[in-house]
């Protein structure tokens, strides 16, 4: 997967807005305002993503390119390495659940809204 197609893939789910808070070589994906994804610009080397906690252990426990979140809470985070052999589908997927886990978090107005 290259930036762009992770760009576009992030920015076809519903209510999600890109912004670059922590500097202009940080991208990051927010639904309803909050982090789901965000990765280095120039590098494009991983991305950190919200994981469930158990799920997150095993995925690193299985995959040599899954980390804990660098600069995250390493709990609920993973950083993907890109290029290390992840499959596109598995990356979609884990954007995927990042995505979902966020959007369930929110205020049930705000899903209401996202959901339209």
């Amino acid at each position: 997967m290259h930036i762009e197609e992770f760009r576009d893939y992030c920015l076809l789910k519903a209510g999600v807005t890109e912004d670059t808070p922590f500097g202009p070589d940080t991208l990051v994906f927010k639904v309803g305002g909050k982090l789901f994804a965000l990765t280095d610009l120039n590098t494009f080397a991983s991305i950190n993503l919200k994981c469930d906690p158990e799920r997150a252990t095993e995925l690193r426990e299985q995959h040599e390119y899954v980390l804990p979140g660098y600069h995250m809470n390493k709990k609920h985070w993973n950083t993907v390495l890109i290029g290390t052999g992840i499959p596109g589908q598995q990356l979609r997927e884990l954007i995927d659940h990042s995505y979902d886990l966020v959007r369930a978090s929110l205020p049930r107005a705000v899903r209401q809204e996202i959901e339209g």
